[in-house]
C-alpha cells in the first residue's frame, strides 16, 4: 500500500500549484482520500478530503473557495489545486486514507494510514 504526495514547490502569494497523491496496493475507488498540512512548529491538520465511492468533498474554512480537490480513478490519484495561495498555506502537505467507504468531513483522526509529503512553501 503506498501513498505518495507529490507537487509542491516554491510560489508566490496569490499564486498556484497542484499537488497529487498517487496511490497503489489498495482498492481506490471505494475509499476516502483526505489531505492535510503541518507547518513548522503546529500540529498537522486536516484540509480537505473525498469520498472516492460517492464523489463528496469537504473543505476546511480555512482553505474553502481557494482549494479544489478531485480525482482521477484512472490513474488512481487524488489531487489538490491551490489557487491564491497565502504565507500562512506554507506546510508540508501528505495525504492519507482510514481505508474506510465512508463520506468524509471533519472527523480527522479517522485516517491511519499515510504517505510522504510534499513541501509547499508560499512567500509573501
Amino acid at each position: 500500500v503506498q501513498l505518495q504526495a507529490s507537487g509542491g514547490g516554491l510560489v508566490q502569494s496569490g499564486g498556484s500549484l497542484r499537488l497529487s497523491c498517487a496511490t497503489s496496493g489498495f482498492a481506490f475507488n471505494y475509499y476516502t482520500i483526505a489531505w492535510f498540512r503541518q507547518a513548522p512548529g503546529k500540529e498537522r491538520e486536516g484540509v480537505s478530503c473525498i469520498s472516492n465511492r460517492d464523489g463528496s468533498t469537504y473543505y476546511e474554512d480555512s482553505v474553502k473557495g481557494r482549494f479544489t480537490i478531485s480525482r482521477d480513478n484512472a490513474k488512481r490519484t487524488v489531487y489538490l489545486q491551490m489557487n491564491s495561495l497565502k504565507a500562512e498555506d506554507t506546510a508540508v502537505y501528505y495525504c492519507a486514507t482510514d481505508f474506510e467507504a465512508t463520506p468524509c468531513g471533519s472527523n480527522w483522526v479517522r485516517y491511519d494510514y499515510w504517505g510522504q509529503g510534499t513541501q509547499v512553501t508560499v512567500s509573501s
